[in-house]
């Protein structure tokens, strides 16, 4: 299908800036899911083979799978502040990635997709990984977000061997001057991730946080930003998923993030709100491929992750909003993910200034 990517969720989220409208339920709940390293070929709809992903499968049939849609970045800090601002992140002073230590972070000037949202009546929410900020006030509670709970960072950003249990004590290697991986609550540090069998709880946990969030904003307009730290390395399962695919961790892993989406997905048909939802799934960059079969495939492109090779930006990216967009549907045309904040913002300003279409 040809149809302009920019025009379909144009039109999906056409409600958006009504600032007088007496039924808010008319705007359409948001829902982005970013994944984390998940290259373009880890999902069946993408060419997975060896992991069933019903889940994954489900949005594309009953939404649009785009085949051309790319990272503003192939890393994690970058890709996220692309997709939060809609800018080049070189441009607002956010390539690479943050590590601790790290004396900058992203703006709280600039306008990101919660907070455009927010203004316009929207409640709104991350749960996952950040990357943006890794100390207060730069968390996400500051830039539009009415809650928070996740790691400010990447999983693998602590002092932890790649055992998932020992402590690096080499002063040579740098994560042995990191921080232990703390888990914040808003603004508040409640917990910390100290092994691989902590940080195997997290794809649940965040599930369960957006599961939450969604019953608890049914009756009102909600964007939902859920951050899976999964399928970065080092891979992490719960006992629930853990050995039950053919392609061993990995795999295992893969499942565990569809049965999140199935999650989410079944809350919003629970409660009514999957016609009135744009449900969004991607992820920030291609796979960490000198992880071996602890990484993704890249469907066939060429590299992976921190690299400008199509492996490492080309991303899958799945659109659902029943009765709006086509069942499905496939889109090539050249995407970024700079591109969502802008397609919402043309819409907020056209209306909000009452400027004709």
């Amino acid at each position: 299908m040809k149809r302009s990517f920019f025009l379909i969720l144009l039109s999906a989220i056409s409600s958006l800036g009504i600032a007088q409208s007496k039924n808010p339920t008319s705007k359409p709940n948001i829902i982005i899911i970013n994944m984390d390293d998940m290259g373009y070929g880890d999902t069946e709809p993408y060419g997975m083979t060896g992991v069933n992903t019903p889940h994954f499968n489900q949005i594309a049939e009953e939404g649009m799978r785009l085949t051309n849609f790319n990272a503003g970045q192939a890393i994690c800090t970058a890709s996220r502040a692309a997709l939060l601002t809609g800018c080049y992140p070189n441009r607002i002073g956010m390539s690479g990635v943050l590590l601790p230590g790290a004396k900058h972070a992203l703006n709280p000037n600039e306008e990101t997709i919660a907070s455009l949202l927010k203004k316009n009546g929207y409640k709104t929410a991350n749960y996952g990984k950040w990357h943006l900020g890794n100390e207060l006030p730069y968390w996400p509670t500051n830039y539009g977000f009415d809650e928070f709970f996740g790691i400010p960072y990447s999983h693998d950003v602590w002092p932890i061997d790649y055992d998932g249990y020992s402590k690096v004590t080499d002063a040579k290697d740098m994560r042995s001057s990191f921080p232990p991986l703390p888990l914040i609550n808003n603004t508040t540090i409640i917990d910390t991730i100290e092994n691989i069998k902590d940080a195997s709880k997290l794809t649940t946990l965040f599930t369960e946080k957006a599961i939450g969030f969604i019953q608890k904003n049914k009756k009102n307009p909600f964007f939902l930003y859920l951050t899976h730290p999964l399928p970065h390395a080092p891979l992490a399962v719960s006992d629930k998923f853990k050995g039950k695919s053919d392609l061993g961790l990995f795999g295992d892993v893969i499942m565990e993030l569809d049965w999140s989406i199935g999650e989410i997905i079944s809350t919003l048909d629970k409660e009514g709100l999957a016609n009135n939802t744009v449900l969004i799934v991607t992820s920030d960059n291609g796979p960490w491929l000198v992880f071996g079969d602890n990484a993704g495939s890249s469907g066939g492109f060429r590299e992976g992750k921190s690299t400008t090779w199509e492996g490492g930006t080309r991303v899958p990216f799945l659109i659902r909003w029943p009765g709006k967009i086509k069942n499905g549907t496939v889109n090539s045309s050249l995407m970024t993910n700079m591109d969502l904040l802008p397609t919402i913002a043309r819409n907020y300003w056209r209306i909000v200034t009452k400027k004709p279409n």
